[in-house]
């Protein structure tokens, strides 16, 4: 007996993605070139698809997958990120595509048109900050979409699960400048992205609410992979007015910018104070013991899958929800009271 043709089958022959078959069978779901839905209807004929049991097959699959679209793996927070998303929906039974972007906006779009072509049903995606018309698109063919740790302003409609980022940045400069600290600097993220301009915003925040101006050249944003963050330390600690104390900001590039700190003649917490974002256990194991912005990874892998989860179930289905998380501050040896 002759096996069924099945959408993969379809597609193939038709030489279209899977998610072109879905929009024939499903019409109004997206935009269909007349020619190419001949071509595939014709497919279809050709092979005996049965439109009922391609809906039941797409059904079955889209409500069982989700995809996972992570910047970069290299970077611990996200890979700690990874393991509880996939974590969390293997306790609903749910399997998980996972496809990294490596900060690339180019390996990004072809992330986005993989995980169409898979006929996932939800997607949770650190975004680059790019292609938001591809992203707008997938949340248009009907794939619930939720954006974790990062947020694209121009996708409003996009339920997005964070931190409280300003407020992360406010708390860890107060401390400093609680300590007596007014020449604090801060290395961020690149500003194409939300968490980068959040942080640098909370950090200006803090300072202008403390009456303590800003110096420009103390604010370093920087990317997120490679060692740019050495360099970032490096031109703060050799210009001609050096901070007393460093936030950094820029999760990635926290043991960079430690390690050319450790390469300086410069003592912590005598000679520069310092406060960074992670949540890495290392962190209280180097001499001194760093004081940390921890970021509640669990928290956001949770609250992502239950997002996710419950648009493929159709148990909400209003507007989009924007769940932020707060970090943990936590006071180590690695931060005190300036000393000049």
């Amino acid at each position: 007996m002759r096996k069924a043709a099945t959408i993969r089958d379809v597609a193939r022959e038709a030489g279209v993605s899977v998610a072109v078959v879905s929009r024939v069978l499903n019409d109004g779901t997206g935009p269909v070139a007349p020619h190419t839905r001949e071509r595939v209807v014709a497919v279809m004929e050709r092979l005996a698809y049965r439109p009922r049991a391609a809906a039941r097959e797409l059904q079955q699959q889209s409500t069982t997958t989700i995809g996972l679209v992570l910047a970069d793996l290299t970077n611990p927070f996200f890979a700690r990120l990874a393991d509880r998303v996939v974590w969390e929906a293997r306790a609903r039974g749910i399997h998980v595509v996972l496809l990294t972007t490596q900060e690339d906006p180019h390996l990004e779009s072809d992330s986005i048109d993989t995980l169409i072509e898979r006929s996932v049903g939800s997607v949770i995606a650190t975004p680059t900050g790019g292609n938001v018309e591809k992203w707008a698109r997938l949340a248009q063919l009907g794939v619930n979409v939720v954006f974790v740790d990062r947020e694209i302003e121009e996708l409003p409609d996009i339920d997005v699960v964070t931190i409280s980022n300003e407020l992360s940045a406010e708390v860890a400069t107060d401390h400093l400048l609680r300590l007596g600290h007014t020449r604090i600097a801060f290395i961020s993220g690149p500003e194409t992205t939300s968490t980068g301009r959040a942080r640098v915003t909370g950090f200006r925040s803090a300072m202008h609410r403390a009456g303590v101006a800003v110096d420009e050249r103390f604010i370093q944003s920087v990317p997120f992979r490679g060692t740019s963050g050495s360099d970032a330390v490096s031109s703060l600690l050799s210009g001609p007015i050096r901070p007393t104390a460093l936030i950094v900001g820029n999760t990635a590039q926290v043991r960079n910018a430690l390690s050319r700190v450790q390469q300086s003649s410069l003592s912590l917490p005598q000679d520069l104070s310092l406060v960074v974002f992670d949540d890495n256990p290392w962190t209280e194991l180097v001499s001194p013991p760093l004081s940390v912005v921890r970021q509640p990874i669990d928290m956001l892998a949770l609250h992502s899958v239950d997002l996710a989860y419950s648009r493929l179930k159709g148990s909400i289905s209003d507007g989009a929800r924007r769940i932020r998380v707060d970090a943990d501050f936590i006071q180590r040896s690695s931060s005190a009271a300036p000393t000049t």
